[in-house]
């Protein structure tokens, strides 16, 4: 219906460190909102050990995650998911540039309860299966897609870590973030 705003639609996506994927889909067109965390544990942890030291001892099965919200009427999960797979490797198990470890594993977590989210990533994920496959041979896709289990925020250190701390590692490289973040909206990359 004309007039009716569509509601905020939310997204994590694991990248590799949090830091430099906040900073990417912060600077991006529609996004509304960014908070890095840690998503989808092994189910042993609890809220107490989701904390950055736990995480990064390989412990808990935490992926190092930034939730992304955006405006559906001013940006598309298929623009924010190009370039989420234009700054991983896909092919990496436990690891995404210089970083090492389970929390660096590359995953596009949808609400459990959004169904329409989970088919577009299932679709888009398909399309870079694919891709990756073609190029890389069989089963060499390794990103996860799965339904957000859980998310707890990072310490208020991690929030904004770029912002406040310019220069600080990044394995996505400052021109790639500028690209992305000037590309058009919709850039048909995932059309039939």
């Amino acid at each position: 219906m004309a007039g009716l705003k569509q509601r905020e639609t939310t997204i994590y996506l694991a990248a590799g460190c949090f830091w430099g994927a906040e900073q990417l889909f912060r600077g991006m067109p529609g996004v509304t909102g960014t908070c890095v965390g840690y998503a989808n544990g092994n189910g042993v942890a609890g809220v107490d050990e989701a904390t950055y030291e736990s995480v990064c001892a390989n412990e808990t099965g935490f992926h190092e995650t930034c939730r992304v919200s955006f405006d559906p009427a001013r940006t598309s999960l298929d623009a924010l998911l190009y370039a989420y797979f234009r700054v991983i490797d896909p092919t990496l198990v436990d690891r995404q540039g210089n970083d090492r470890g389970s929390q660096y594993q590359a995953g596009v977590f949808w609400p459990a309860d959004d169904e329409a989210t989970r088919g577009e990533v299932l679709r888009v994920g398909t399309i870079e299966r694919t891709r990756t496959e073609a190029k890389h041979g069989a089963n060499s896709f390794r990103v996860r897609l799965e339904a957000l289990r859980d998310f707890y925020p990072a310490e208020e250190c991690h929030q904004d870590y770029l912002v406040k701390n310019p220069g600080g590692y990044c394995h996505i490289s400052p021109a790639a973030m500028r690209e992305l973040q000037a590309a058009p909206l919709d850039p048909e990359y995932y059309e039939a």
